[in-house]
């Protein structure tokens, strides 16, 4: 055994400033994933709803670490394409956190009763501007508490 020294609180830091690079960087790229999901997964059109629901399905059936050594290591060997390290961890866990809040963020636009859209209808508002100025901040509110639980769960996740 040896002593705490310099040199390991200098790795501890650099390995810490590495986490929250990659924290931050899987929390963006994830986030905006999720929102793109939970778009398709309530829009009108079929075709779309089922191709989000085939991706959900599949990618919550794999395990972050299949995820992972997918990327880091399948890339290179099915692919040809050589990832470099934070990359391939970026990708699996953006993936992996994107298809987890389009569920919940789907589920809290789910939530808004269809009364809500109605009414942004009868005030003459575009689709977009129903769910920019009515929907979407009803939905966040209801939606907040599971995202919250959800991404502190993947950070701890990520750092173990």
């Amino acid at each position: 055994m040896r002593s705490l020294s310099t040199i390991d609180l200098i790795a501890f830091a650099q390995g810490l400033q590495w986490t929250l690079v990659l924290v931050a960087l899987s929390f963006l790229f994830g986030g905006l994933l999720g929102l793109f999901l939970a778009l398709l997964r309530t829009s009108r059109f079929l075709p779309l709803r089922l191709f989000a629901s085939l991706l959900l399905q599949i990618v919550q059936g794999v395990p972050l670490l299949a995820l992972l050594m997918f990327f880091y290591f399948g890339m290179p060997v099915f692919l040809g394409v050589d990832v470099a390290s934070l990359t391939a961890v970026t990708v699996a866990f953006s993936i992996y956190s994107g298809v987890f809040l389009g569920e919940i963020w789907r589920g809290g636009i789910e939530a808004v009763k269809y009364t809500q859209w109605e009414a942004g209808a009868s005030l003459g508002l575009s689709g977009y501007d129903q769910f920019r100025f009515i929907i979407a901040p009803q939905a966040l509110k209801i939606s907040l508490p599971a995202t919250v639980i959800r991404s502190a769960n993947s950070s701890t996740m990520m750092t173990m």
